[in-house]
């Protein structure tokens, strides 16, 4: 059994109906994207943000250097590099207690967000995927689809209606943009899902994807913008 996450909280500031898990980076944590909890606070008083810490772990790829992580790297930018998949499935395990927790304290599964950045946002896409509970939504940030071996069989039944927000820079030198459209290419073909949907229709499902130009490996205005109005659908304030 693998320990309980350590995790930042970011209180709501009325009643707490909704609750968003955001998963940061390789070598990050939960700390890093406080500030962008504490922003978005204003507009989503009634969302509580939980930012987890990665376990610190050996990088096979940073030369067995030990930073935090979600799990190791084998090789950097490589398409079809060797994957973690011990420590991705342990991860998901992981994840999953969280979202488990926040439902036995009331908050339907429905009002849970699921989203990260580059490896946090693998890790969500992988997990809001194929966990048993329909999410709220999932939002993926300068990610990608890991295990595409493995998850058409781990598919949970309510995939294809789950809302998902993708956004990546053009520029990105660490998760190439060309991993993000092979892996909603793969998304499309093998898992059937819908990868082309607008914004007024992603609650329906599928992925609300935007490309940003000379973006590299991280956020910007546009995007955060792009993204509040997505969780502003998936999980509005409530009476």
């Amino acid at each position: 059994m693998s320990a309980a996450l350590k995790v930042l909280t970011v209180a709501p500031r009325a009643k707490h109906t909704a609750t968003i898990i955001f998963i940061h980076g390789l070598g990050d944590s939960g700390h890093g994207w406080k500030p962008v909890a504490d922003m978005f606070s204003k507009d989503f008083p009634h969302v509580k943000w939980i930012l987890p810490n990665a376990p610190t772990i050996s990088v096979t790829a940073n030369g067995g250097m030990s930073m935090p992580g979600w799990f190791d790297v084998f090789e950097f930018g490589a398409i079809n590099a060797r994957e973690d998949e011990e420590g991705m499935l342990k991860t998901m395990h992981s994840l999953n207690q969280l979202i488990t927790a926040e439902a036995d304290a009331g908050i339907p599964a429905d009002r849970i967000v699921l989203g990260g950045f580059s490896q946090g946002a693998a890790m969500s896409l992988l997990t809001g995927l194929t966990t048993e509970r329909r999410l709220a939504g999932v939002t993926v940030l300068s990610g990608w689809l890991p295990l595409h071996l493995k998850i058409k069989a781990m598919l949970n039944n309510h995939a294809k209606k789950l809302p998902i927000f993708w956004g990546h820079g053009k520029s990105d030198p660490i998760v190439r943009f060309d991993r993000a459209t092979m892996s909603i290419r793969y998304i499309k073909e093998q898992l059937e899902l819908n990868t082309l949907v607008s914004p007024d229709k992603v609650l329906e499902g599928g992925i609300e994807f935007h490309a940003y130009d000379f973006l590299p490996h991280s956020v910007n205005d546009k995007e955060l913008e792009e993204l509040k109005t997505f969780l502003k659908k998936v999980v509005p304030e409530q009476e």
